[in-house]
């Protein structure tokens, strides 16, 4: 069988180290050197020739992180690893996965493109932020799930008198399916945008009176609809309102906002760095486990799904 290589992209090199714990084996050695004008080029520092390389990026901003991402991926290609895999738990420019308005790009079909022209032969990734993403790639895609990560987490919590909340339409099928595993309640809410990043008004579609809501998303920006949605529930009559949002992208004003929100508690995931100390209100949950395992089951040519457990409700994560 193949040897396995673990290398790490400078911005992920915290969730990478706990991942190759999982794992069993250190990461390997990459050398990122400067160049004066911005430019900057890696370079592995250890044979590769036939093996199987796994690299551990996330593309959040700034684009540099794709950049890195794609060059080690090349001189992999060009010292002839045996097979590559771009893991990316969190997959960048994801929302622009259609043509909505006339002469825009999408982004995402874009990336996928470059990956796949860098060399890649496999990506694994997280909660894609539109599902249909994974067709815009000819190559084998492993998508894992946030709810590998969440369910467990909310098992362990009171569910009493809770009902579980979309913030958005687009955000409904993920909600519904924790809904239907916790046999809750869903409830959903319409927004109307002025402009990007800007909400004009909120409409609450369900009854949430006297309840405590869980807000379910797929990534968290500015937070300006989270917090504006999680204020027209509670004006609606619930009493307590929290969230769980697998990509803390958190830009902006963010954590500012989510401070100074009704939320009682933000629960992410580490595909991204929080940085610490700006509100108590956010937990972080890692996603290390499920990757590595992931990693194992790709090298050893098993199945990704049996990772999950169908109990014909939903699909979890065995963190047994």
């Amino acid at each position: 069988m193949q040897e396995v290589k673990l290398f790490a992209g400078t911005k992920s090199t915290y969730l990478a180290e706990k991942i190759a714990d999982y794992y069993g084996q250190p990461l390997g050695d990459v050398n990122l050197q400067h160049f004066a004008d911005g430019e900057f080029q890696p370079n592995i520092l250890e044979s590769v020739r036939g093996c199987y390389t796994f690299f551990i990026q996330s593309t959040f901003s700034p684009s540099d992180n794709l950049m890195e991402l794609l060059l080690m991926i090349d001189a992999a290609k060009r010292a002839s690893a045996g097979y590559i895999v771009a893991v990316i738990p969190y997959f960048g420019y994801a929302r622009q996965d259609r043509k909505d308005k006339p002469r825009v790009a999408i982004g995402s079909k874009l990336v996928a493109n470059i990956l796949q022209a860098a060399g890649v032969n496999r990506v694994m990734t997280m909660d894609f932020h539109a599902d249909q993403i994974q067709g815009f790639f000819d190559i084998p895609v492993d998508h894992l799930m946030g709810e590998a990560i969440f369910i467990p987490y909310l098992e362990k919590q009171d569910l009493t008198d809770v009902i579980f909340a979309a913030p958005d339409v687009g955000s409904t099928k993920r909600a519904r399916s924790y809904a239907k595993y916790f046999g809750k309640e869903l409830v959903i809410c319409d927004k109307q945008r002025k402009k990007a990043n800007e909400v004009a008004k909120i409409t609450v579609i369900g009854d949430v009176e006297g309840a405590n809501i869980i807000l379910i998303d797929d990534l968290i920006d500015t937070a300006g609809t989270l917090c504006r949605a999680a204020q027209a529930i509670l004006d609606k009559g619930a009493k307590s309102v929290r969230a769980l949002c697998t990509h803390p992208v958190l830009s902006g004003k963010a954590y500012e906002n989510i401070e100074n929100s009704v939320l009682t508690e933000l629960v992410v995931c580490d595909t991204i760095p929080v940085k610490p100390g700006h509100t108590d209100k956010i937990k972080v949950l890692s996603v290390a486990k499920l990757f590595a395992r992931a990693i194992r089951n790709t090298h050893e040519h098993r199945s990704i799904s049996a990772l999950f457990v169908n109990q014909n409700r939903a699909t979890l994560f065995n963190q047994k």
